[in-house]
């Protein structure tokens, strides 16, 4: 305790190794036990750091988790390539697999049964993990707009969900886990988007 106040008056960050170790630790739990089950002190004890520790940093489990789901998606986020239909099924593909080492349905049903109760744990998911992935597969559509591979006037934000919609659709029906599930939806939604050409 005495060194981390020590740090933070001489104006240093805070340990970058501990950071990380915390955030590892709580999608580790994550994965393993669920958000309700998992606490802040196992997650102290997974990191060998002090409760207190977290709490200097993060003030809530919800706080904490969407944070360490932030710093993955961040981490993992593959560069663009310049080619449209690579680029928006990298994002897909990304994403399904952050999904996947989260235990991230599991995660997304807790947050919709405790919208009532927890409301801030819905809204950082959403502001930290749902908005930024979302912005990354319209960054690629506005660019697939400018070079004329769909059509100027395509409805981007509906474009962005008929892209994620199919994971979470396949998943519910038992048929999750196809192995070219985001090349289909990519090649589905830009054919719908396709500009108009005239004959003659």
């Amino acid at each position: 305790m005495h060194d981390e106040m020590t740090t933070r008056s001489a104006g240093r960050p805070r340990s970058a190794e501990k950071n990380d170790a915390i955030l590892r630790s709580a999608l580790d739990l994550l994965a393993r036990q669920g958000y309700v089950r998992m606490t802040l002190d196992q997650v102290a004890a997974a990191a060998g750091v002090s409760k207190s520790t977290i709490h200097l940093r993060w003030k809530t489990k919800a706080d904490l988790l969407t944070a360490a789901l932030a710093a993955a998606r961040t981490a993992a986020a593959p560069p663009p390539s310049g080619d449209v239909r690579t680029d928006l099924v990298a994002v897909l593909r990304d994403f399904a697999d952050t999904v996947v080492r989260v235990n991230g349905m599991a995660l997304i049903g807790t947050c919709l049964a405790e919208e009532d109760h927890t409301p801030e744990l819905l809204a950082l998911l959403r502001a930290r993990t749902v908005l930024p992935r979302r912005a990354l597969l319209r960054e690629v559509l506005e660019r697939a707009r400018e070079e004329g591979i769909i059509r100027r006037d395509a409805d981007l934000e509906a474009a962005v969900s008929a892209l994620l919609g199919p994971f979470y659709a396949d998943y519910l029906a038992g048929r999750g886990g196809h192995p070219q599930w985001a090349e289909r939806a990519v090649d589905l939604t830009l054919a719908a988007l396709r500009p108009e050409t005239r004959a003659g």
